[in-house]
């Protein structure tokens, strides 16, 4: 029979130790205040790599928020109404009421006519500074209802009225893009601009719309100015803007209530299902950001991993003196796994916090709702706590392989 070496046998004839839960707690804490600056760095690895998770994560819901709030206010709101004639010489297929016909519609909150008036001629300002052309810029004929439908902001002045429109008067609202290409910025002066050789008063000047944004580089006139001026438009189309939820009810009822004796004349535009378009931009951002919050906690755990490794390969004569003494395999490997777990679950309860305030902060300053779902914030601190685990199996199996009578040799 072989003879085990002294140190085997002596661990052979110790009883074996029962270790508690609350035991390997204690020897947990205490492996981490021994060294408070290494478990320190530790942490802070796994702590960046949860708030990088909850913020992440936190700001995709929130901006997911936002995108919905803004669908639904403006896209969801919107229909358009073409003309599907294919015989130019017919003349437009809209009545010469179609705006009132439009708004007449339960849900509708304002309609227009719109048209691009094919050469106009050049545009240039009144004042002798500017007697260049207007580059770029278009000149647009719309119907009143088409400035409202488009949430048009002035910055000074008004805009032209039904009484405009009917009276064929020449007057003139510009987008800020284009009174900037023009030097005008303010109508106190009754400045003028000249289309084609012939004086429009400017009225208006839009800072900002919520749709159609070419019209902030178009010089808008009444739509029976223009016709009177350059003949009937080619291409009209009628924009709605419609209460919430009245879009596909408008879109169906606007080709009878233009035309009921031949509706197929039109085709009209509405939004899409935005429960659909929600669903899209929500699996594409949470895929990216998922990445980005898995990158993160990789790198948390592989800091955790490298600490832990470092800290068996200290503690060789410690974990032998633990084995000659009756520790098992399975103690060693307990004690390992339930220091890496604690840092990872200190890191996540931190990293959690941050990443909550990180969320608030950032929707705070750009006037958001933030927005951070329960199954998101609640499971965070266990995430970390999991990450310290895995990063921690690798050094604990180490710790397990190492002999006693080596390491008491050493």
């Amino acid at each position: 029979m072989r003879r085990l070496p002294l140190v085997r046998r002596a661990a052979r004839m110790v009883p074996a130790t029962r270790l508690g839960l609350r035991d390997v707690i204690d020897e947990a804490v205490a492996g981490m205040l021994a060294r408070p600056g290494r478990a320190a760095l530790t942490v802070l690895g796994t702590l960046l790599g949860v708030a990088a998770f909850v913020t992440v994560l936190g700001l995709t819901t929130t901006v997911e928020g936002q995108i919905s709030n803004r669908f639904t206010a403006l896209v969801a709101t919107e229909v358009l109404v073409q003309d599907t004639s294919d015989q130019p010489d017919a003349g437009t297929a809209f009545p010469d009421d179609a705006e009132q016909r439009l708004t007449a519609l339960n849900g509708v909150r304002s309609a227009g006519l719109f048209w691009e008036v094919t050469d106009p001629g050049p545009l240039a300002a009144r004042r002798p500074t500017v007697q260049e052309p207007g580059e770029n810029l278009k000149v647009l004929a719309a119907s009143p209802g088409y400035l409202r439908a488009i949430h048009a902001r002035l910055t000074s002045g008004r805009i032209f009225d039904r009484w405009h429109d009917a009276e064929h008067q020449r007057v003139v609202v510009l987008g800020s893009g284009a009174a900037g290409r023009l030097g005008i910025t303010w109508i106190d002066e009754q400045p003028a601009v000249f289309i084609g050789g012939t004086p429009f008063a400017v009225i208006g000047i839009i800072d900002d719309v919520d749709r159609e944004a070419g019209t902030l580089l178009s010089a808008v006139v009444p739509a029976g100015t223009a016709e009177a001026a350059w003949g009937a438009g080619t291409g009209t189309r009628a924009l709605i803007d419609t209460e919430i939820g009245a879009a596909q009810q408008v879109g169906d009822e606007a080709p009878l209530a233009l035309r009921p004796e031949d509706p197929h004349r039109f085709r009209t535009v509405t939004p899409p299902d935005p429960r659909e378009l929600r669903e899209g931009v929500t699996t594409d951002l949470g895929t990216l950001f998922l990445a980005l919050a898995a990158v993160c906690l990789l790198i948390g755990a592989v800091g955790i991993a490298n600490t832990t490794l470092v800290a068996v390969l200290e503690r060789v004569g410690e974990i032998g003196l633990r084995r000659a003494l009756g520790a098992r395999r399975r103690h060693v490997a307990a004690h390992f796994l339930a220091e890496s777990g604690t840092l990872g679950l200190i890191g996540g309860l931190i990293g959690t916090s941050v990443g909550v305030a990180a969320v608030v902060a950032v929707a705070y300053l750009r006037e958001w709702t933030p927005i951070l779902q329960p199954a998101t914030v609640l499971p965070a601190p266990l995430v970390g706590a999991l990450t310290g685990l895995v990063a921690g199996l690798y050094p604990a199996w180490r710790a397990t392989r190492i002999e006693p009578a080596d390491a008491l040799r050493r």
